[in-house]
């Protein structure tokens, strides 16, 4: 199955949906207005198929020229802004749907790459960051440090094993499209496990006093 198939279409609006519902719910936590909420949603769905799109060389962008991704971030920032949970369920919320945007947008941003004949490295380089550039828009738009650089937390990580898995099996004629979806499933589902077990990435130690 080529990756530029209906099985990457299908990714790509799932992790905009996924993506621009966490969007949508970071700006209602900060107490947004409805323009907030859908200006958040969109551009934290849109986001990083943008920037693959632009580090690829596929301009115009996807996100601004397909109607049927736009609606999905818009329908999302609808949904979280009619819909909802309690506030105090909302943090937990955002960190599902990111670890879901994540996988999708990763490994969409892998499979693009590839098939504009990319080499394993760089279908890498971008699908990680197509999976990371929307969660990073979204937290900076809400005055937060990106979760990518914060608290150590494993993100950029999940996202660069799942795609260099995905890049080596694809490239050796592992085409299925079971491998792909099997690629979201280790990277979501590292992430959210590793936010369950407050796993955290080494850091230096501090200077001796």
């Amino acid at each position: 199955m080529e990756p530029g198939s209906l099985q990457l279409i299908a990714l790509d609006m799932l992790g905009v949906f996924a993506f621009a519902l966490s969007g949508g719910l970071a700006a209602v936590r900060v107490r947004m207005d409805l323009v907030g909420v859908l200006a958040l949603a969109v551009t934290a769905g849109l986001g990083g198929g943008i920037l693959r799109d632009v580090l690829i060389g596929a301009v115009p962008p996807v996100g601004v020229t397909d109607w049927r991704l736009l609606a999905a971030a818009v329908v999302a920032g609808l949904v979280t802004f009619f819909l909802h949970p309690a506030l105090p369920r909302l943090r937990r919320s955002v960190l599902v749907l990111d670890g879901a945007g994540l996988g999708l947008f990763t490994v969409v941003g892998t499979l693009k790459a590839l098939d504009l004949g990319a080499s394993v490295l760089t279908a890498v380089i971008v699908g990680v960051l197509t999976g990371v550039g929307g969660g990073v828009v979204r937290d900076m738009l809400t005055s937060q440090v990106p979760a990518v650089l914060a608290n150590r937390e494993l993100y950029a990580i999940p996202a660069a094993a799942g795609a260099t898995l995905l890049a080596v099996m694809w490239t050796s004629g592992l085409d299925h499209p079971l491998v792909a979806w099997a690629a979201v499933v280790v990277i979501s589902g590292t992430r959210l496990l590793a936010l369950w077990q407050r796993w955290r990435v080494p850091a230096p130690r501090p200077p001796a006093g």
